[in-house]
């Protein structure tokens, strides 16, 4: 299959399902605010994205996607080390249109990994998945106490929204260039796109943390 037996295939994956956890990402973020208006608002969500048939579909999405980003990662790196052989122990200089991030997408996307394993311990598995099992959920309010009433939470946080930042910032353009939707005029608006939304949302997602680390741990 073409997607899986060439590299532009994979690339193309990588591409689709990195813009697609970009839009969950916001979505997320927009959930959580919520609950800087109202935690019974915020409960209202919760149980509204609780084990229905359509949040367990969305569920199951979203982990697929997840799961594949993650698989062709790794794929595309160790086809691209085996590629430039022993070439990739020389020391050259790097040119200055080379992004950091471009050259550490791998190591960034390692601590996304961690950060998520982190974040659906202290979420998912207390409200969703006890749920699944037929037991209680916990409630959103108490999850967010559980989690963020310990002041070690909040840095390792906000460490994870910065890798969270250079990951997309270099993802969002790099990806539309995959799937062939820039050329020279519109691949730096939609670095400046990037840039601005992986802020905005990075941004909100730390406002959230620290508010929360203010009400329930301070």
């Amino acid at each position: 299959m073409w997607l899986t037996n060439s590299s532009v295939g994979r690339k193309v994956v990588m591409s689709v399902t990195g813009l697609f956890l970009i839009l969950f990402l916001t979505f997320h973020a927009l959930m959580n605010a919520v609950a800087l208006i109202s935690l019974d608002a915020y409960e209202a969500v919760c149980e509204f994205l609780g084990a229905n048939w359509y949040a367990l579909l969305g569920t199951a999405v979203l982990a697929g996607g997840f799961l594949l980003h993650i698989i062709f990662a790794f794929w595309l790196t160790f086809q691209n080390r085996k590629a430039r052989g022993e070439n990739r122990y020389e020391v050259t200089a790097k040119p200055a249109t080379v992004e950091w991030a471009s050259q550490n997408m791998l190591v960034l996307g390692i601590i996304v990994l961690c950060f998520l394993v982190l974040h659906l311990a202290q979420f998912w598995a207390k409200m969703q998945l006890p749920e699944i099992m037929g037991d209680y959920p916990a409630s959103g309010e108490d999850a967010l106490r559980a989690a963020f009433g310990q002041l070690w939470v909040a840095p390792v946080y906000l460490i994870g929204f910065v890798a969270l930042w250079f990951h997309i910032t270099h993802g969002f353009w790099s990806a539309l260039q995959s799937i062939g939707t820039t050329n020279d005029k519109w691949i730096e608006r939609f670095k400046c796109i990037g840039w601005w939304w992986a802020t905005i949302v990075m941004l909100l997602f730390a406002v959230e943390v620290c508010y929360f680390t203010w009400f329930f741990a301070l």
